[in-house]
């Protein structure tokens, strides 16, 4: 039985990590536990939950600055956010119900650890490129502050990034700042019907270098589709290819008469409003309800948008699956039958040379037997081995959850 260890300051968490040193046992890191289906399976004997380590503790709308303790939940910083129509720009997904839960219980430190970008992703950056500032514990039992409230604000090494996408393995985060942006007056969605995969990311291709600053793309196959809640999609009967543009009222206005005009010839043309917008890219950012879940396994695969195309298709000639594009295929979500063999082989051949694979969900079986993050090569995992030494010498913080070797 693991037992759990919950910090309600961050004295508390440091005392909580130095006794972990001092006894050698491992500590699973988690906040709310909405992505602990990502990464390798743990087997620590002890869980530090900084869910107690919450709340916002400066939020300066005029200065957009945002500070808060890592467990706060995301539903109480977009709350706030909202009332001074301001958002988190790089639109975190919300992953609860893909890995089997309830939506809204991320928290803001387990979305910086795991680096979550949604569909904005284009416009606005990954999420590491809005993390400001830190405190955190090492694995050595030290409390380290990184950054500050401005951007400008680095000397030496920026400590953010490499927290980013680390996955707890480094520190455990008491506290972040981000950067936060003012909210679209108006944001709508032009669609296209029709096209398929490799004439969908012509059309994305086109749209990206347009003077219509557009703010994301992506593609849903029909069989996608039909599983939107929009109607305009689901209804469709063919493949939805999506151009969102955001910003004031007669700017989008004109931005989407201009791109369905630019597109008419290919397929024809249809238009989200407000409404069925934010569902739309909630759904496409979200992931869950537009793929399958029982019995299979979801892959994210990051890779050339002109060339992600022929990547699904060369997995699909080998193992039946169903996929999305986002990021004008920069991102492809892909869902195939579950299994050790079709995990593993065809998923990464496809992207060889020109991307790589992230296994986001299987059964813990699959994700102990299989390479979850994309292998390095050894000079990099040298490198890897060699920062995780620097933070976290034993291997006490999520030992295992990104390497077998940790």
């Amino acid at each position: 039985m693991v037992e759990i260890l919950r910090p309600d300051t961050p004295e508390q968490a440091l005392d909580a990590v130095k006794w972990a040193l001092s006894a050698g046992e491992p500590l699973d890191i988690q906040g709310q536990g909405s992505k602990r289906g990502l990464g390798r399976p743990t087997a620590a004997g002890y869980r530090l939950d900084t869910g107690g380590l919450a709340g916002v503790n400066l939020y300066e709308p005029e200065e957009l600055v945002l500070s808060a303790s890592a467990g706060t939940p995301m539903a109480e910083i977009e709350g706030l956010l909202s009332q001074n129509r301001q958002q988190l720009a790089f639109e975190p997904a919300d992953l609860g119900e893909f890995y089997g839960g309830a939506p809204g219980g991320q928290t803001v430190g387990g979305v910086l650890a795991a680096n979550l970008s949604g569909p904005r992703r284009l416009k606005a950056g990954a999420a590491r490129d809005h993390f400001l500032g830190f405190k955190a514990i090492t694995g050595r039992g030290e409390e380290v502050k990184s950054g500050g409230r401005v951007v400008k604000n680095v000397t030496g090494y920026d400590l953010c990034k490499l927290l980013a996408g680390s996955h707890g393995t480094l520190a455990v985060m008491t506290e972040v700042t981000l950067k936060v942006l003012p909210a679209p007056e108006k944001s709508w969605t032009v669609l296209a019907y029709g096209l398929d995969d490799a004439a969908a990311a012509r059309v994305m291709s086109a749209a990206g270098g347009s003077p219509h600053e557009v703010a994301s793309l992506a593609h849903l196959p029909a069989a996608v589709a039909t599983r939107s809640s929009v109607g305009y999609v689901r209804d469709a009967g063919r493949a939805v290819t999506a151009i969102r543009i955001e910003g004031p009222g007669p700017s989008v206005e004109y931005r989407a008469a201009a791109l369905k005009a630019q597109f008419a010839g290919e397929a024809e043309m249809e238009e989200l409003h407000s409404h069925n917008s934010a569902t739309f890219w909630r759904e496409v950012r979200d992931v869950a309800s537009l793929l399958p879940a029982p019995g299979h396994a979801v892959w994210k695969l990051s890779t050339t948008p002109m060339e992600a195309a022929a990547a699904v298709e060369a997995i699909r000639r080998q193992q039946p699956c169903e996929a999305y594009y986002d990021w004008a295929g920069g991102l492809v979500w892909l869902a195939l039958p579950e299994g050790v063999d079709a995990a593993a082989g065809p998923v990464r051949d496809a992207v060889a040379g020109r991307g790589h694979a992230t296994l986001m969900r299987a059964s813990d079986a699959v994700r102990a037997a299989v390479p979850v993050f994309q292998p390095q090569s050894e000079a990099l995992a040298a490198l890897g081995r060699r920062v995780r030494g620097a933070f976290d010498p034993q291997h006490i913080l999520n030992c295992g959850r990104m390497d077998a070797e940790d």
